[in-house]
């Protein structure tokens, strides 16, 4: 019974750490991966702006639904890794640039904007992803800067858009 005790305390304590070290992890963050490909600015373009095939090439997404638009705007709900993520085509610039953000609306525990930047290069195309997010959870916070990192959903989103294209790519960091 004692060392339950002195491990439930033990728990408790490195919870409360986490916690307070949350509290000092700022909630904004920025994180930038990109690839390049062997494919012509259109043909990318044409797969990372559509939406409702995600799930047939990025696995971390289960469901890509199409919502009503909003205020002019494209909407859509994807189940991704767990979450139900309202996004929001802010801007598409055919085949250059896009930004979706988070619905701001949905009031989750986090949000923020992803921005693709489609550039044409000798060889194929250089694709960027720009995250421009807040983490509202302190213990979330700690746990996306210490363990999982900040790039983890960009690389595996940039990773998979390779493998669509049968390609196999390493996404670099700014």
């Amino acid at each position: 019974m004692k060392w339950l005790l002195v491990v439930m305390g033990g728990l408790a304590a490195l919870f409360v750490v986490i916690a307070l070290i949350g509290v000092f992890v700022p909630r904004a963050h920025s994180a930038t991966s990109t690839i390049s490909l062997r494919q012509s600015p259109d043909s990318v373009w044409k797969v990372v702006r559509d939406f409702g095939a995600g799930p047939s090439w990025w696995p971390a997404i289960k469901v890509a639904e199409r919502l009503p638009d909003r205020d002019g705007h494209e909407v859509w709900r994807q189940k991704l890794s767990g979450f139900d993520v309202p996004i929001i085509v802010l801007e598409s610039s055919p085949p250059r640039k896009m930004v979706t953000q988070i619905d701001p609306k949905a009031g989750g525990a986090f949000g923020g904007t992803w921005t693709y930047e489609l550039t044409p290069e000798a060889s194929g195309t250089r694709i960027s992803v720009t995250e421009a997010g807040w983490i509202s959870n302190p213990i979330f916070r700690f746990m996306s800067r210490f363990l999982f990192g900040y790039y983890g959903s960009l690389d595996g989103y940039l990773k998979a858009l390779g493998k669509r294209f049968g390609e196999t790519v390493q996404p670099t960091h700014r």
